[in-house]
């Protein structure tokens, strides 16, 4: 179970993503020149089964009133860096019971990925954000795929359509499966709207006006998605 330390990280994990997001290709703020200011506004986690990686799954929120933008930054912590993804570090960081830590984009992390997919598949549980020990029963999931889902392979990450990063899976229905992470949120958005979906995975957040709205974060495709 996923367990909280009510500590010191320096930097925060907004300070290193306020730094990371203008480089993404999915961030609506890219050219504007203007610095992102993201606020945490809601999230999830999942744990690794043999307790070495810290796997979160935040939304944050950035700009204010009608313009805000809401993204899904899933999060890996390891305690060393991960060998060939680095690429895929946001930054490192200093906590303040567990030492120096590794943050990296989790769509490159092979260990947040298989417990996603797992999730999706009703394998794993969905715990609180900053409670320990506590499942979180709103994070929304379905499959329908095969009950017996094959074994996959390692995953490669490619651009998906506009707001989304597809991880590429050996295994599946027909041969593969295709993981797709929404980045760029949109609230009301459902599962049901895209082509070949398998399984999903849907999330609530706040808006900086207080409402409380939710999206799908991720799908699970059988062989190559629909766009």
């Amino acid at each position: 179970m996923s367990l909280i330390h009510r500590t010191t990280l320096s930097p925060t994990k907004l300070e290193l993503l306020t730094q990371w997001l203008p480089g993404q290709p999915w961030y609506a703020g890219a050219g504007s020149g203007r610095q992102p200011e993201p606020a945490k506004a809601g999230g999830f986690r999942l744990d690794d089964p043999q307790g070495e990686v810290g796997l979160e799954f935040m939304v944050v929120t950035d700009g204010s009133g009608e313009t805000a933008v809401a993204y899904h930054v899933p999060l890996a912590y390891r305690a060393a860096p991960l060998t060939g993804a680095e690429h895929a570090l946001i930054g490192t960081t200093e906590h303040g019971v567990l030492g120096k830590r590794w943050v990296y984009d989790g769509a490159h992390d092979p260990v947040l990925v298989a417990q996603l997919t797992a999730f999706v598949r009703g394998e794993a549980r969905a715990q609180a954000q900053s409670v320990s020990d506590t499942p979180d029963p709103t994070v929304g999931r379905s499959w329908t795929g095969p009950a017996q889902a094959p074994a996959f392979g390692s995953g490669t990450v490619v651009d998906g359509p506009a707001g989304t990063t597809d991880v590429v899976l050996d295994g599946g229905p027909d041969g593969r499966l295709v993981l797709r992470v929404v980045r760029a949120l949109r609230p009301g958005t459902h599962a049901a709207a895209e082509g070949g979906v398998l399984g999903h995975v849907d999330g609530r957040w706040q808006q900086p006006d207080g409402s409380e709205v939710r999206a799908v974060l991720a799908t699970l495709h059988g062989g190559e998605p629909t766009a």
